[in-house]
């Protein structure tokens, strides 16, 4: 079974990076990025095989182009 996460970047501070992530276009949930450590988390504190994903897509696009996306879709 395949899984399609879509995330939308709403807040970038220097302490943090924010993005509105869920299935299918749902934003129901907020990832939070440290853009110094890159250490993440959720708010609602499972970090789950979605979240990792995005987190992943989101991390590797930064390191690719030196910015956080404004969106980002990871698809299996």
């Amino acid at each position: 079974m395949g899984m399609m996460v879509v995330a939308r970047r709403v807040e970038v501070a220097t302490d943090a990076v924010r993005y509105e992530f869920g299935f299918d276009d749902r934003f129901d949930r907020v990832l939070t990025i440290d853009p110094t450590t890159l250490q993440a988390g959720v708010e609602d504190g499972d970090f789950d095989s979605a979240a990792s994903a995005i987190t992943a897509k989101i991390v590797n696009l930064w390191k690719s182009s030196g910015e956080f996306p404004p969106r980002a879709i990871f698809a299996s």
